[in-house]
């Protein structure tokens, strides 16, 4: 017994060693390989391969040696002897092809290439690895070939579709591409979200073009496959084409019976990115078909009433009678609703309508200090009702008021994007006081913030501050500038353009002069009055082309000349202007897409009728 178990201990000695050595010889011969040290590399992967016949690892290092090191005739004699072992490996007919190629031989290379495809058999392994061995080589067609040969063999037309698609996709065939990966996911809905990820990374607008045309073409010959609704739908949201994505979406939710979640995510986004046409239109289909049954109905309902509030309060063309009829709808959902902490976040926005619209400070002051005294509010409502309250008391002349709701949203959220706005509000108040110092100093602080609106403002009044403080041994142009346009955030427009007025006269030289006709600007957008808005941004065009504001005031312009006066190609050219000459603008990048928007880059399908039913 003591004996045999010595034995044992022997051999399994032996055989570590062994595993040993042989793995110090493969590290060495492939940091030889990795050096370009063929010959030796070739050495050791020789030996290795006759001591492991069954190993095609060493076999294929060994054979990678010969061919780098030019041994054409040793590395077919090699190849030939291994087929003999193993004619399934036909993948190496396209090793011998290559070196065929090599050698120049150009009709042995391909006769080589042939036969390794006309060698398939129904070894779906052995396809994927002789497409492979193609595929290493750049010879797409060739790999083409194998998988269509590989369908033939198996008699399945879609079980390559994902792979001659990649193949198509390296080529460039943008059709073939689209057609295969469409194929592919008839059978297979789990690569809907994998081609998704494929599109984005690599299409333009032409491409999701091309593949909308083709998802036509697929619903009608595939009603079933509901994958090409779900992804035609998911085209139109990247092409921005929010009404095409709701009729998808609507089309979906129908067919599936479902509660209304597919369109209500839509519409969120629609909302987002401020298509408020569509997003109301799904809001209400939502609230119109499903009913209170569906968990989507309530939030559907307030999600409503804060669409057409945003689309109004962006709009230049609402009447009173827009402005009072959305006011019911707020007083009808609260009186349906009730007024609780759930419906608090709709009284917030309620109280907006009376501050900015309705000149009421008072009334939308009482209807927050109501909803931020709610047991068990949630935070986040909470937190904006006390800054939209800090606001209305800043408006109302209570500075101590709104100073101090704006630090208890600051300590409370000091990490949230909540707290940045808390003190950029801070910051700002101070501002309008006169404290140019600590107010600055806060901006700079917020440079860093991570929103871009807030990194932008605290950036643009930074800036605004250095330059008028430096200049001057008086701060008093610049406190009765802060002044005016506080006086200007409290909706006192025709006191803010006295102040500004005195300005001028008081300080005909000084610098001030574009940033007044700016906010004479604001002012005179704020009072509806677009056409002397128009004027005061041209002055600075004309007078200060230089200054800072005038990047600010080509945009408003180019706005103006959009949305207002329905001068497109005017607009498309103030867009182009500004990105070119004031590339380091931070209005660049959105003038860009704006001119890109104008030129009809994005135009978008006006079909009415749903694809699927």
């Amino acid at each position: 017994m003591v004996v045999r178990m010595n034995k044992l201990f022997t051999v399994i000695f032996f055989l570590a060693s062994f595993s040993f050595l042989q793995s110090q010889d493969v590290r060495l011969a492939n940091q030889y390989f990795a050096n370009g040290e063929y010959e030796k590399a070739g050495t050791i992967y020789n030996e290795l391969h006759k001591k492991n016949k069954g190993t095609l690892y060493y076999f294929s290092k060994y054979l990678d040696c010969l061919v780098n090191l030019e041994e054409y005739d040793l590395a077919k004699d090699l190849i030939k002897k291994q087929l003999k072992k193993n004619p399934k490996s036909i993948e190496l007919y396209v090793t011998r092809g290559n070196i065929y190629e090599q050698q120049f031989d150009e009709a042995a290379a391909e006769k080589e290439y042939k036969r390794a495809i006309q060698l398939l058999s129904g070894n779906i392994n052995q396809i994927s690895q002789l497409a492979n061995s193609f595929t290493k080589l750049a010879k797409f067609d060739l790999a083409i070939a194998t998988f269509e040969r590989g369908n033939e063999i198996l008699k399945n037309k879609t079980h390559f579709a994902y792979n001659l698609a990649g193949l198509y996709q390296r080529k460039g065939d943008t059709q073939k591409m689209i057609e295969f990966y469409l194929l592919s996911m008839g059978t297979d809905k789990n690569r809907l979200n994998n081609l998704k990820s494929i599109f984005q990374r690599t299409f333009d607008e032409a491409q999701y073009d091309d593949l909308q045309t083709k998802l036509y073409e697929k619903i009608q010959e595939y009603p079933d496959v509901l994958s090409y609704p779900e992804l035609l739908q998911w085209v139109f949201i990247q092409k921005k084409d929010y009404k095409g994505a709701f009729r998808q979406a609507r089309a979906l939710d129908r067919k599936l019976e479902e509660n209304g979640s597919r369109v209500y995510n839509l519409a969120q986004v629609a909302l987002n990115d401020s298509d408020y046409d569509t997003a109301i239109e799904a809001f209400e289909y939502i609230v119109d078909s499903k009913g209170r049954a569906s968990s989507y109905f309530l939030i559907s309902k307030k999600a409503l009433l804060a669409s057409k509030r945003k689309k109004l309060v962006s709009s230049y063309e609402y009447t009173q009678e827009d402005l009072n009829s959305l006011r019911d709808e707020y007083s009808s959902f609260l009186d349906e609703f009730g007024r609780n902490k759930e419906s608090a976040s709709i009284m917030v926005e309620l109280a907006e309508l009376h501050a900015f619209y309705y000149d009421d400070l008072a009334r939308s002051i009482e209807i927050l200090n109501k909803v931020i005294k709610y047991p068990n509010l949630d935070k986040y409502v909470k937190a904006n009702a006390k800054l939209d309250l800090a606001d209305y008391y800043l408006m109302s002349e209570d500075i101590w008021e709104a100073t101090l709701l704006y630090s208890q949203v600051d300590k409370e959220f000091k990490e949230d994007y909540l707290g940045e706005i808390a003190r950029f509000k801070n910051a700002k108040l101070s501002y309008y006081n006169g404290d140019f110092e600590w107010a600055q100093a806060q901006f700079d602080i917020l440079k860093a913030s991570t929103s871009k609106l807030i990194s932008n403002d605290a950036i643009d009044l930074s800036v605004f501050i250095m330059d008028n403080v430096g200049l001057d041994t008086t701060y008093v142009p610049l406190e009765m500038y802060s002044a005016a346009d506080l006086l200007h955030f409290q909706n006192k427009f025709m006191k803010a353009r006295a102040k500004l007025k005195t300005i001028t006269e008081v300080f005909p030289e000084h610098s001030l002069h574009d940033d007044i006709y700016y906010l004479e600007g604001q002012i005179f957008e704020k009072e509806r009055n677009y056409e002397a808005a128009k004027q005061s941004y041209e002055k600075i065009l004309e007078l200060y082309p230089e200054e800072i504001r005038a990047d600010n005031a080509l945009y408003r312009l180019a706005e103006l000349h959009e949305l207002v006066f329905d001068d497109l190609e005017k607009a498309q050219s103030l867009y182009e202007k500004l990105f070119l000459e004031y590339s380091s603008s931070t209005f660049a990048i959105e003038s860009r897409k704006r001119f890109r928007t104008l030129r009809g880059d994005f135009d978008k399908d006006n079909s009415d009728s749903d694809i699927i039913y």
